[in-house]
């Protein structure tokens, strides 16, 4: 068994990437490939951690490769970027079930004001100022430029995870 503290370290490792990848996502439209490779490699230290069953680890497994082919359809149709839909995959591994259908609705909420920002960012009224700002942020308000989903899906992954169990474990640590 894992002590508590080394419990709680990996299952910090989930939100604290998470925010990493969107911050990446909102600053330069790419979320590198490093943060969906950590979060498959650090999925098992944590979930040993946190004492999941096999089985349950089995299910997560299930759940992230299903989440890698939605987010390969979703590539495919242009919907999102390739770092989006390894991103997508990574979160559905570490919610599993049946955390990840609050992930998937909650992930398309925030999409929606994702691009409701956007577009406020974009019209002819704001633009102007968001022009002023670091070239990141003139690059948001540019017509035309694509949307930096992974924050969406990084917010639909944080607001989840309260439903996937990890939660006890960041409970336990003062984390939730």
């Amino acid at each position: 068994m894992f002590p508590p503290i080394a419990a709680a370290a990996a299952a910090f490792a989930f939100p604290a990437l998470m925010l990493v990848a969107a911050a990446k996502d909102a600053t330069s439209f790419t979320i590198p490939n490093r943060i969906s490779v950590a979060l498959l490699g650090l999925f098992p230290l944590a979930a040993f951690a946190a004492g999941l069953p096999l089985e349950t680890m089995a299910v997560h497994l299930a759940v992230g490769f299903a989440g890698l082919v939605a987010g390969m359809v979703m590539f495919s149709l242009r919907w999102v970027g390739g770092g989006d839909a390894k991103l997508f995959a990574a979160a559905a591994l570490w919610l599993g079930w049946p955390a990840v259908m609050t992930f998937v609705l909650a992930a398309a909420v925030a999409g929606g004001a994702l691009a409701m920002a956007l577009l406020t960012a974009r019209s002819t009224l704001v633009r102007p100022i968001m022009l002023m700002g670091p070239s990141w942020v003139a690059r948001l308000a540019e017509p035309g430029e694509s949307v930096p989903y992974g924050v969406a899906i990084a917010a639909g992954a944080l607001w989840a995870l309260q439903a996937s169990p990890f939660a006890a474990v960041l409970a336990r640590a003062g984390g939730l």
